[in-house]
């Protein structure tokens, strides 16, 4: 992989949001959920697709914190828009473990 520069890591907008709301997501090629992630006052709520099915049952990401980037361009998913992008970690099997603030934290704040 190659090496990037500060500028180009301070571009990428990540910010600690909560999920409000998690659907099915039948139409996904895989198995993905829809959720509603409440990224405080200054961003709002955005709508993204995640394939994280494997490890996370619905009532567990309800309320749940997690760290997203916020200013990639909305994505076209199947009938779905994904307006941004929930982070995690693929494991050897393609399950995907979330990466998440270790303590709450206000909604928007954003990676140092």
């Amino acid at each position: 992989m190659g090496t990037i520069n500060w500028n180009d890591f301070e571009n990428v907008d990540l910010r600690v949001g909560t999920i409000v709301e998690v659907m099915d997501f039948p139409e996904a090629k895989k198995p993905a959920y829809k959720l509603r992630i409440d990224f405080g006052k200054e961003i709002g709520l955005k709508k993204s697709s995640a394939q994280i099915t494997h490890l996370y049952p619905k009532e567990e990401l309800l309320g749940k914190q997690i760290i997203g980037v916020v200013n990639f361009p909305p994505k076209q998913i199947g009938p779905f828009v994904s307006e941004c992008l929930v982070t995690g970690f693929s494991c050897e099997d393609t399950s995907v473990v979330l990466a998440v603030p270790d303590q709450k934290i206000e909604n928007g704040a954003r990676l140092a």
